[in-house]
């Protein structure tokens, strides 16, 4: 019998500063059985770095490798943002980029991300239209220690830190980036 995803609930209030985007959302995050705490929560932030109405979070783990994290589709269909978290390969990285006119990828797990770094950098930094980010292992843990199945979470943002928290813990996130085709 397989087993079923977790239903998370979180109530985000976000402040953007950076992007001026405010808003208030109610958000359901199936966490796959073998998806941590952790990825669930990195997950969460990059909903957070993208905010919008139509930004909507992928099937997880169990979906194919031709299905983004979280994916923005514009009026027509067409994929405006891809969004993928941990250590995608090259080749879904620019398979990503050809479909979608913006795509972010927010790495994370310490020395593990480092060496998927160095392999992959070179391999995708043709691309126009990628933002690579990278959480450092403390900043994964700490997001993970907020994760729970009711979350009331605030988060505000600027000049790329992040302040996230409920009523009884707050993290600052730094997110490093490794890349960034826009400002290159």
């Amino acid at each position: 019998m397989a087993l079923k995803s977790t239903i998370f609930k979180a109530e985000l209030q976000l402040a953007d500063l950076d992007r001026s985007h405010f808003g208030d959302y109610t958000l359901t995050i199936a966490r796959h059985p073998s998806e941590t705490d952790e990825r669930m929560m990195v997950r969460l932030l990059a909903f957070a770095l993208n905010a919008s109405e139509t930004l909507t979070f992928g099937r997880g783990l169990s979906a194919t490798e031709d299905e983004a994290d979280l994916q923005e589709l514009d009026p027509t269909g067409s994929v405006e943002r891809w969004i993928d978290v941990g250590l995608p390969d090259e080749k879904a990285i620019r398979r990503a980029c050809n479909r979608s006119r913006h795509v972010m990828v927010l790495s994370y797990g310490g020395r593990s991300a480092e060496i998927w770094w160095q392999q992959t950098q070179g391999k995708v930094s043709g691309q126009k239209n990628l933002r690579v980010l990278s959480l450092s292992v403390e900043e994964g843990k700490a997001l993970a220690s907020l994760a729970a199945r009711g979350m009331r979470l605030q988060c505000t943002i600027q000049d790329g830190v992040i302040w996230l928290g409920g009523d009884q813990e707050h993290v600052e996130l730094a997110p490093r980036v490794l890349f960034d085709s826009e400002s290159a």
